[in-house]
């Protein structure tokens, strides 16, 4: 029989995962290529052939997905696999229209396919969407099974965005690991907390290798989740965080549904800061779709360093870029801690920006008055500093999770906005995970 041609859309992540756990190896399929959206610089490369396996000792490109429609023609293309997240369901059957349209069929892959069972237990952490909350709730579950005597290792979704044979498996334990491999900020945002707290950190590009490694060191795995993209890992404890926020967007964003209807926890986060009736609809949302899962309520306080600095001050906010961008939020940790300290103004960005940063802007014009922290690289981080030095502001407030003073040159005051997970009331992440895990 004719191998089944194929293409997988991506992102540089569950793309390149559903390709090494079905595609790699399986003689029935050809994979003819990539392609690349969500993520800038990500596409004009290849998935190298010393990860592609020995079917494809030339690797494969990977293209823009602008290009799908024509490759689907020109490459008698037979499927078409979606694999990136944080979507809304009509966004995903355009494409799937798309894809028929021009002749192929469409398809996602479901978890009996690409999730990978591990010898150690799993406690994975996953939302509805980008920016819900994911990095608080997997710090607390990792302090949590600290103090309960386990060794966890934190096992983040892929952000591999530069060479990706040295990029296989990645580890993380103090910030020279971070220098040594690279790392964006959109990585540094991600992985230096968990190293603040002594926890070690895998990621990579091949996940079943990056967990047999992980594996060797530890007594639990902690998937810590992308997106709102479901685990690479079959767990045996799902948490899975809802944002007030963004009310309804728990039935509506592909695949937060999915992790919906997996879910064993629910925490719905930032009570303190959605409006009381909003919190009601998603409880209400995530009760319709799984009624068997607990239900924790948390906030996520700020705290900065010197709140009366803030007062009166012209600021400029900057928040975690993806949550902005492809998360769709208005918001973040900073503009909420401008307001609440008492900023004079929060200054629109856009008049300074440069480079990358102003085509962001372009690309999300809903961003507004807040300046996104992208760093897919050199070049942006050198466009993101150049924006913030340009800026006419007294002080700039960073809702970013790391110290962006190590990795950019600002020519004015900075404060940081931190903020972790705090459970209100019964249950807690605690007492669930001492039930499921006590000694």
């Amino acid at each position: 029989m004719a191998k089944i041609r194929t293409i997988i859309m991506g992102a540089a992540g569950r793309d390149f995962h559903n390709f090494n756990t079905f595609y790699r190896d399986n003689e029935d399929y050809e994979v003819v290529a990539f392609t690349a959206t969500q993520i800038p610089n990500i596409e004009g490369r290849k998935y190298p052939a010393e990860l592609a396996g020995g079917l494809y000792p030339k690797g494969i490109p990977i293209y823009p997905e602008s290009e799908l429609e024509n490759l689907i023609c020109d490459e008698e293309i037979d499927q078409v696999v979606f694999a990136y997240s944080d979507v809304p369901h009509e966004y995903v059957m355009h494409k799937a229209s798309l894809v028929n349209a021009a002749g192929a069929d469409f398809r996602l892959l479901g978890t009996e396919k690409t999730q990978i069972k591990s010898t150690k237990p799993v406690v994975g952490v996953c939302a509805v969407r980008t920016g819900s909350g994911k990095s608080q709730t997997t710090r607390r579950v990792s302090l949590i099974l600290r103090d309960m005597g386990y060794k966890v290792a934190a096992i983040r979704h892929p952000m591999p965005y530069g060479d990706l044979v040295k990029q296989k498996v990645q580890r993380f334990a103090d910030y020279s690991d971070l220098d040594k491999h690279e790392c964006t900020i959109e990585e540094r945002e991600e992985y230096e907390p968990h190293i603040d707290n002594g926890v070690i950190v895998y990621a990579g590009v091949d996940y079943e290798a990056i967990l047999r490694q992980a594996e060797q060191e530890v007594d639990i795995v902690l998937w810590d989740g992308g997106n709102n993209d479901f685990s690479f890992y079959k767990t045996d404890l799902l948490i899975v965080v809802a944002d007030p926020h963004r009310p309804g967007h728990e039935l509506r964003y592909y695949p937060g549904e999915t992790n919906v209807r997996l879910a064993d926890v629910f925490v719905i986060n930032k009570v303190d800061t959605a409006n009381p009736e909003d919190v009601i609809t998603v409880r209400d949302n995530l009760y319709a779709l799984n009624p068997d899962a607990l239900v924790i309520e948390g906030a996520s306080p700020l705290f900065v360093d010197d709140p009366e600095a803030i007062r009166g001050k012209r600021v400029l906010v900057v928040e975690d870029g993806p949550t902005l961008t492809h998360g769709e939020m208005a918001y973040g940790a900073g503009y909420v801690a401008a307001r609440r300290f008492g900023a004079g103004k929060i200054v629109d960005p856009r008049p300074f920006a440069v480079g990358s940063i102003k085509a962001t802007y372009e690309k999300y014009p809903n961003t507004g008055t807040i300046l996104p922290a992208m760093g897919y690289g050199d070049a942006m981080m050198r466009d993101l500093e150049e924006t913030i030095n340009n800026a006419d502001v007294d002080l700039v407030i960073s809702g970013t999770p790391i110290d962006l003073t190590r990795v950019i040159k600002v020519n004015k005051p900075m404060q940081r906005v931190r903020y972790e997970l705090q459970e209100i009331g019964e249950p807690t992440l605690k007492s669930i995970l001492e039930k499921k895990f006590g000694k």
